[in-house]
């Protein structure tokens, strides 16, 4: 019993911290361990202060290429590189807005990054007064003649709203925002983003609900695009008629187009035609197409309250006057009973990949024919299946700044 305790006390005494053979043997282990430790908190110091040296002389390169003195500036370039190679990937810097670009003409891309998220309020800060008047942009060179920047503001507004124009490019507006940060500021003005979206949504956009300007609603806000075309393939495999030995049957693959263009006035176009869409897309530019087999009509967009977008539209075959035919006009002809013909199509707003808006999914296709005589209508609906292949849109840069109208 007495060697029992011996033995528990002596095994309760190895287990203690700092106590037995296996703290002494652990001792060891761990000073390794502590040193090890202490030797890349050191590596790690030494690292940060190459790199904050190699900062300063990269800066001070900087500093001195813009006084002009290139020689002293590949020097201080040179010992930043050999501190650091990638030191020049790892400095983001801005030009400075107070300084005179000189000297401390270059700072760190720190805390600026939220002054600069709003572009907006900081080019209008930037902008400078010449005699009273606001200076949108400068020449660049010297000219005898009449700067753009010398056109009142009014008139500015009114050539933008001319590049946007009817059919609503607003893509060109964005590509003339790029010019200059006066340009950008023309560009962002809430009036022309307005207008737009009064001619897309018309009187159900007055208020901004869910948005916080015009020019995001434009850009969130579910709907058609004007910039292309809306184009679907269709094949499938018909039967055809048996050999005149009766040895075989041939079989056809038959392929066809759907195509569907908007207009911002809430005119729609469609046309379905075997024909490629190199040959059929630059002949759906305007409505005043001289296709025969086009479908001309109007669209509207509809919001259900599960916040899907729908397109629905009716169109109709493109009348054509037919000249009278002298030749039998004195006989006597059997009376043809008059009828319009209008297609009714219900399409699903949805985006697909990274664009947005450029997938149409049929939801209804049915034909109405009304017979003048009577008044009487006959309504067809044919069913949708995978004849009916979704609508994916192909942005035409030919279709743009093509209106003779602003917006």
């Amino acid at each position: 019993m007495a060697q029992l305790q011996r033995f528990r006390a002596q095994w309760m005494f190895e287990l203690a911290p700092g106590g037995g053979s296996s703290s002494l043997e652990s001792r060891p282990w761990r000073a390794t361990r502590g040193s090890s430790l202490r030797a890349a908190d050191t590596r790690g110091k030494q690292e940060l202060a190459k790199e904050e040296k190699a900062r300063e002389l990269f800066l001070k390169a900087v500093e001195e290429e813009q006084n002009g003195a290139l020689y002293e500036a590949i020097k201080f370039y040179r010992r930043a590189m050999q501190l650091v190679p990638d030191i020049e990937f790892k400095i983001t810097y801005t030009r400075s807005p107070d300084g005179d670009g000189v000297g401390n003409s270059y700072i760190e891309d720190t805390d600026d990054d939220s002054k600069m998220a709003d572009l907006l309020s900081y080019f209008q800060q930037q902008l400078t007064f010449q005699e009273s008047v606001l200076k949108l942009c400068q020449p660049e060179l010297e000219s005898s003649q009449t700067h753009i920047s010398a056109l009142p503001m009014e008139v500015l507004m009114y050539i933008f709203r001319w590049v946007v124009s009817s059919d609503l490019d607003l893509r060109s507006l964005e590509q003339l925002s790029q010019v200059c940060r006066g340009f950008y500021i023309c560009a962002r003005d809430p009036e022309i983003w307005r207008l737009a979206c009064l001619k897309v949504w018309g009187r159900s956009c007055i208020k901004l609900v869910a948005y916080t300007s015009w020019r995001e609603m434009f850009l969130e806000r579910p709907r058609v695009r004007f910039d292309g075309v809306y184009i679907s393939k269709t094949t499938y495999i018909r039967q055809g008629e048996q050999s005149l030995d009766g040895f075989y049957r041939a079989w056809h693959q038959v392929e066809y187009y759907r195509y569907i263009r908007f207009f911002p006035d809430g005119h729609v176009m469609m046309l379905t035609t075997p024909e490629e869409p190199q040959s059929i897309v630059p002949r759906l530019r305007t409505r005043n197409t001289r296709t025969d087999a086009i479908l001309l009509g109007h669209y509207r967009l509809s919001q259900d309250i599960d916040n899907q977008t729908k397109v629905f539209a009716v169109i109709t075959k493109k009348k054509e006057e037919k000249p009278l035919d002298y030749k039998y006009r004195y006989f006597r002809r059997v009376p043809v009973q008059e009828a319009d013909q209008n297609f009714h199509v219900g399409l699903q707003l949805c985006s697909s990949g990274h664009q947005r808006f450029n997938k149409l999914i049929w939801i209804h296709h049915s034909c109405h024919i009304t017979y003048k005589s009577t008044g009487e209508t006959a309504v067809t609906a044919f069913e949708i299946d995978k004849m009916y292949t979704p609508l994916l849109f192909a942005r035409v840069r030919s279709y743009t700044a093509f209106s003779e109208r602003p917006l």
